[in-house]
């Protein structure tokens, strides 16, 4: 039995309608039913906008301390920025990680901004000494989001759904939102290796490309199981608003990514296809079947709600993971868990 299948999309971009499509809709909703994860390949991603993503990606953590610092995740209320090693936190411990969150290049609203959740539009804070950074991520990311949405239309199909059913959320365009990150190996004898702790994801859909390393494990069951690197693939995962509007019928799994060995690195790029802001994800009728191989919507790991508003989904957990920019950003919200406003 294998783990975590590989679903080639290739016929679901030639042909949504053929029948090759519709297999490749059922295993992917096999996939996200069973694992909640798969390594999708025939994605039509250009490999040599991901080769230039590497190779930035790699020249900003080669960057002198300051240089990335002066990018702090602390100067954006919409959490775009830089964030040095152990200032995430899962689950209440330190992740041994370093990384910067970057999204679409938006105005800033206004600083009291309400419904608090519209804070977290804004612009990006870019590496001046990369002046081609901005381009090869933006180029990238344009791509993702046509993947994001092959991909979610898929399972909509197979779901048994119109193959648009979600694309709502993505009217005119989408808060979608980039993390490159960087594990260092182990700091000594306090390491706990965690590069980022046991969670699940917030939104919909990740997308996940990994270096050459290794790291992330799926808890499947009472097992952590490895998802190597597979090269050309993509693993994707999902999110607890698909979770919850599917009763968990679909799986938001957890994982984490362990410390690589000493004297090595890794490097990951995650690409979360989140939708606008201002979209909700009601309950999704599902086919009889299904319906009853659905164990109910209260399988999230943390005792909070799991919001339909995708603008307060996303901001509960930013706040929970950048305690420097809830007390910078958020003060009339931070003292108030989940109390966003709507």
């Amino acid at each position: 039995m294998v783990d975590i299948p590989t679903i080639d999309l290739t016929p679901i971009r030639r042909d949504p309608a053929s029948v090759a499509a519709a297999s490749v809709a059922g295993q992917l909703r096999e996939a996200c039913h069973g694992p909640g994860f798969a390594y999708l390949t025939g994605h039509d991603v250009d490999p040599d906008v991901e080769k230039e993503l590497w190779a930035v990606s790699r020249a900003f953590f080669d960057l002198p301390d300051d240089e990335r610092q002066a990018l702090a995740i602390g100067n954006s209320p919409a959490f775009r920025g830089y964030t040095i090693l152990g200032d995430e936190r899962t689950g209440g411990v330190s992740d041994w990680r370093d990384q910067l969150d970057l999204g679409p290049e938006q105005a800033a609203p206004a600083p009291d901004a309400q419904p608090p959740w519209l804070r977290l539009r804004g612009p990006n804070q870019w590496p001046t000494s990369l002046p081609r950074m901005q381009a090869t991520v933006t180029t990238w990311m344009d791509q993702m989001e046509v993947l994001g949405l092959t991909a979610l239309r898929a399972l909509a199909i197979g779901l048994g759904q119109p193959s648009d059913r979600f694309d709502h959320g993505f009217e005119p365009n989408s808060d979608a939102h980039v993390k490159i990150i960087r594990y260092p190996s182990p700091h000594g004898d306090t390491d706990t290796g965690q590069g980022v702790g046991l969670h699940h994801d917030s939104g919909l859909l990740t997308f996940i490309l990994q270096d050459d390393v290794g790291g992330l494990q799926v808890q499947l069951g009472d097992r952590l199981v490895d998802v190597e690197p597979i090269d050309g693939a993509y693993v994707m995962n999902l999110g607890e608003m698909l979770q919850t509007a599917t009763s968990g019928y679909l799986r938001a799994t957890p994982h984490r990514v362990q410390s690589p060995p000493a004297g090595r690195q890794r490097l990951s790029i995650a690409y979360f296809f989140n939708p606008r802001f201002e979209s909700r994800f009601d309950p999704v009728s599902l086919p009889p079947k299904l319906a009853a191989e659905a164990p109910g919507a209260g399988q999230g790991m943390f005792d909070d709600p799991v919001y339909t508003l995708f603008g307060e989904n996303n901001l509960k957990i930013r706040l929970r993971s950048h305690p420097d920019v809830a007390t910078r950003h958020y003060t009339d919200v931070a003292n108030r868990p989940g109390q966003f406003g709507d």
